[in-house]
């Protein structure tokens, strides 16, 4: 059949409130002009992230009744642990309130100042942590990333070649660890090959550096492994998740993704030496071990959304709406990033709006059109989020200006994507009449998140 059915009903609905065009140019002025700090009950179809936005069934909902609240030891726990297991293989699991305190922990216990950290991508709040304690987060992303019309089939891998020199240049003792991100949600939510990950972990073997992967999205990965890999066709999507945690050291991990909950993540690992510091760690950041900042009930969820998002119809309806979104955008004349990801349709802000200068943050115009035009909160993913800037004002813009639309799991229906296409058309019929802005204020770390801007020109 050509039509993707979603795979569930729905027995919950929530309200959104429709607001006129003068109050979202008013609500977003209000905001100085940064969507993160625009109320949610402002936004009519809410795209900012996929991250803790999803729907939860009505197994996760029943087995919120079963939380274990005890501060230590809890029975929810134990499900949890089992399940994470049995998913990554790692003999030691530590939940963490979400995935940035992993990171967190990762960093305050691994990381010295002067520290190399390779990484195919580093996202925003991974590189910050890093930063924060001194370390140096490069990135090395294949050959074709930087090609976005390019239909090469995993241009979220690891350039092999360019770690292979990084740790040359530096030397393995100057590298705690190398990072792999799945999927590559800086470079457009692409994938990453299998063949590229054991080739990743060979490689590292020979110079005894560890392999930490960033496995938020771990079942959409597989999802791309099993429909565009020779060999992996016939496998089911827990195998092959199996597969990639095998060649892993640590796993860092935000269930506010894949996990399909609203809150949590984990940090586990086979190293026994290294569980210690990171539960020491972790206890002073989050909580008793067994907990590690969440209440059982949230465990409970963790432990069946881990399993439900393994399931071949969730991930084709997943990937079918995704799918639906870009072919609409493209027969508009929408440049995207080919081939289309697996969380979010990201659009090239640099080829939509050539007009704008890389540092006049085209991709800010586009998200706050989207936004004024129809309601639609998406967020830039360009020289904002991960330009270079010192404490001089001296400003380095990102290879990428990007726009990216991330798609909450199972929330919106098809009509809501219908809506968004028709807001993005006349978006785009008006985009020459799109200006740059300016930053009025930046914080040191992650500044899209709190920064206030001001269009140029006013």
């Amino acid at each position: 059949m050509r039509t993707i059915v979603e795979p569930f009903r729905i027995k919950m609905t929530e309200p959104i409130r429709m607001i006129s065009r003068e109050d979202r140019q008013a609500a977003l002025e209000a905001a100085h002009y940064n969507v993160f700090l625009l109320d949610a009950a402002d936004c009519h179809i809410d795209l900012l992230t996929d991250s803790g936005t999803g729907a939860m069934s009505q197994q996760q909902w029943a087995a919120l009744l079963l939380g274990d609240e005890s501060y230590a030891g809890s029975a929810s726990f134990k499900r949890f642990e089992s399940v994470v297991k049995d998913i990554t293989g790692m003999n030691y699991v530590l939940p963490t309130h979400q995935g940035r305190a992993a990171e967190g922990i990762l960093a305050a216990t691994r990381v010295s100042k002067g520290d190399i950290i390779p990484n195919n991508t580093h996202f925003d709040t991974t590189r910050a942590n890093l930063q924060f304690v001194g370390g140096k987060p490069l990135d090395f992303p294949s050959g074709c990333a930087q090609d976005l019309t390019s239909n090469e089939p995993f241009k979220g891998n690891m350039d092999l070649q360019a770690l292979k020199n990084c740790i040359t240049e530096y030397g393995a003792d100057k590298i705690p660890f190398c990072m792999i991100t799945i999927t590559n949600n800086a470079g457009g939510g692409q994938p990453v090959s299998m063949a590229n990950i054991k080739a990743v972990k060979a490689l590292l073997d020979e110079v005894d550096i560890p392999l930490v992967l960033d496995a938020c999205r771990f079942s959409e990965n597989s999802f791309f492994i099993k429909k565009r890999e020779p060999g992996y066709e016939d496998k089911s999507l827990l195998a092959i998740a199996q597969e990639t945690f095998s060649y892993a050291d640590v796993v860092l991990m935000s269930c506010k993704k894949d996990g399909l909950a609203n809150i949590g993540g984990f940090i586990a690992c086979n190293n026994a030496t290294w569980e210690v510091d990171f539960r020491n760690s972790l206890i002073m950041r989050e909580g008793f071990p067994t907990y590690g900042g969440l209440a059982g009930r949230d465990l409970e969820a963790i432990a069946i959304g881990l399993k439900e998002v393994l399931d071949d119809d969730y991930q084709t309806y997943r990937h079918g709406v995704i799918s639906y979104i870009a072919k609409h955008f493209e027969e508009i004349g929408v440049p995207i990033v080919q081939p289309v990801g697996g969380h979010a349709v990201f659009i090239d802000a640099k080829a939509s709006l050539p007009h704008i200068p890389a540092l006049a943050y085209p991709g800010i115009s586009l998200v706050n059109a989207l936004y004024v035009e129809g309601g639609i909160r998406a967020v830039e993913m360009g020289s904002v989020m991960f330009g270079q800037w010192d404490a001089a004002g001296h400003e380095t813009p990102a290879s990428l200006e990007l726009v990216r639309l991330a798609i909450p799991r199972r929330v919106y229906t098809q009509s809501h994507f219908d809506y968004l296409i028709e807001v993005m058309e006349k978006v785009w019929q008006k985009r020459d009449a799109l200006t740059g802005y300016q930053l009025d204020y930046q914080p040191q770390y992650l500044r899209h998140f709190s920064g206030q801007f001001q269009p140029i020109g006013e």
